[in-house]
C-alpha cells in the first residue's frame, strides 16, 4: 500500500498501548501470506534481545534490540510473535517465529490467524 490503510494503523496503535497482545492477524506482503499475533513493538523487541542473548554464534547483536523504540507518530510496523509463513498446507517455522512488517508493504490483511495442516 502507498498510502499505509489507516484502519490496520489503528489496530496496530492499539496493540502498542500495551492493551493486548492478543489481536491474531494475517496480512499478505511480498507475495508471503503471515499469520499470528502482534505485540508491541517494546515486548517484540525484549524477546527478540533473549534469543540472541542465547545464542552462542549471535548474542552480540542483542543489544541492537534493547534500543527503546520510537514512540512519535503513528506506528510504521506490525510486530507478530508465535507468526508462521503460510506455504500451502505447511507454516513455517513450525514453532511459530517473531517478525516485523512494515504496515505501508502489507497489500491485503483480515483479523484472525489461519490455521494449517501437516497432512
Amino acid at each position: 500500500m502507498s498510502k499505509p490503510d489507516e484502519l490496520l494503523v489503528n489496530v496496530a496503535a492499539l496493540v502498542e498501548s500495551g492493551q493486548s497482545n492478543q489481536m491474531s492477524l494475517t496480512v499478505v506482503t511480498g507475495g508471503a501470506v503471515i499469520t499470528g499475533r502482534l505485540a508491541p513493538e517494546a515486548v517484540w523487541r525484549e524477546r527478540v534481545s533473549e534469543v540472541l542473548t542465547d545464542s552462542a554464534r549471535l548474542g552480540e547483536f542483542s543489544a541492537i534490540f534493547t534500543a527503546t523504540p520510537s514512540t512519535e507518530g503513528p506506528p510504521t510496523h506490525l510486530h507478530f510473535h508465535v507468526a508462521r509463513i503460510l506455504q500451502g498446507t505447511v507454516g513455517i517455522p513450525e514453532t511459530g517465529g517473531m517478525y516485523r512488517i512494515s504496515i505501508k508493504d502489507v497489500s491485503a490483511w483480515t483479523v484472525g490467524d489461519f490455521s494449517y495442516s501437516d497432512n
